[in-house]
């Protein structure tokens, strides 16, 4: 029944469905509209999926793994899923998609869904350790909805592999109070480190963008495995470790406490630390850096496949996902979830950089996660 209390039409029943089944409207809206909320128990034989979380419990198991990054979810959002499918949501943080890889070659990850970034993704695929995604599992999921530029690494010759969840930069977070002001070069980056930033400056434990950023420190490319390049590299890392804070891709709490003046940083964490403390500011790097895409994902091996399905399809409604950009500050890639932000958001130049500032960035490539020259590189640099 609608509002009015007058009948709705069946064509009209079968528009709203269609929309939920596609995710244009929550199931909050779509039973709000049908009125089929005082109604579920007679329709739950018919249409399952409609019924309240708990009643679906049975077929998902009591809980669901997601390996994912630091700072990177609404967690308000895992309690609503368990309070809507009785389905407790544990989180594993990672700080580097090696580390991701390693753990799932090595087996027994116990993992359900994961977040791989675009240039891992064909690893995975090659390796047989990611399931080929079961779309009529995931109605929120809307291809014509996502910004092509960052879905299309989720697709391996015509399967679907992932689905988007967020896109973003790697810059340069710095504290302006301490800096003296905006560090936007990673020539002031890595130069200032070794002299009036010593002792200040933080790098991530992770090697496309520790490389991939002193690489581009010399104009090379940040996806080079030119082993003259990688030298070039390896000398300046090796130069500079000395006079580093730490090496970390958990920096947020060093800059927060003003152990650490500036870091390499994604969008997310710029953008967060930026709304708490104003006096941190996030640029991109003018030589050039990172610019990404992450994936949910299903591992072969994934001990609750029917709840990894549900999570992911939970956490891409439009609603849920706009509750996630508005905690963790990286931009998405659903248009959807777009018309639900606030304008200011949209506008923000941390999360929207502008387009000059994004044309030298560079989508990581398959090639760097497994060559091995990159991996002794990082491994000599960290040990040094």
């Amino acid at each position: 029944m609608t509002k009015d209390n007058t009948p709705i039409t069946r064509q009209k029943f079968m528009e709203e469905l269609r929309r939920y089944e596609k995710g244009s409207i929550s199931r909050r809206q779509f039973l709000g509209v049908t009125g089929l909320g005082t109604a579920m128990a007679v329709m739950g034989g018919a249409m399952p999926s409609l019924m309240p979380g708990r009643a679906q419990a049975q077929d998902l198991g009591d809980r669901v793994v997601l390996a994912t990054w630091p700072n990177y979810h609404d967690t308000s959002n895992f309690d609503r899923f368990t309070d809507e499918t009785g389905v407790y949501c544990q989180v594993n943080v990672f700080g580097s998609n090696e580390e991701m890889l390693a753990k799932l070659q090595a087996g027994g990850s116990g993992w359900d869904v994961f977040v791989p970034t675009n240039y891992a993704v064909p690893t995975y695929v090659k390796a047989d350790l990611i399931e080929p995604l079961d779309l009529s599992k995931l109605p929120n999921y809307d291809p014509a909805a996502f910004d092509q530029r960052f879905a299309d690494a989720g697709t391996i010759n015509g399967t679907v592999y992932g689905v988007p969840k967020n896109w973003g930069t790697t810059g340069i977070a710095f504290n302006t109070s301490k800096t003296g002001g905006v560090v936007d070069s990673w020539k002031t980056f890595f130069d200032g480190a070794r002299d009036q930033f010593d002792g200040r400056a933080m790098v991530h434990d992770y090697q496309l963008t520790t490389i991939g950023n002193a690489l581009v420190y010399f104009g090379h490319s940040f996806n080079s495995v030119d082993p003259a390049e990688l030298a070039d590299a390896e000398k300046l890392l090796i130069d500079v470790k000395p006079h580093l804070f730490a090496i970390s891709s958990d920096y947020q709490p060093s800059m927060r406490n003003g152990d650490a003046w500036l870091t390499m940083c994604w969008t997310g964490d710029g953008k967060q630390m930026n709304a708490d403390m104003p006096e941190i500011g996030f640029a991109l790097g003018r030589e050039g850096g990172e610019i990404w895409s992450d994936y949910y994902a299903i591992p072969k091996d994934a001990p609750h496949r029917e709840a990894a399905y549900a999570l992911i399809n939970y956490l891409l409604d439009p609603e849920v996902n706009a509750r996630e950009a508005l905690a963790h500050g990286y931009p998405v890639a659903d248009a959807r979830t777009n018309e639900l932000l606030p304008e200011e958001l949209l506008n923000d130049p941390i999360l929207y950089p502008a387009a000059e500032r994004l044309s030298p960035l560079e989508f990581g490539a398959a090639v760097t996660l497994t060559d091995p020259n990159r991996a002794e590189l990082m491994a000599r640099f960290k040990s040094a």
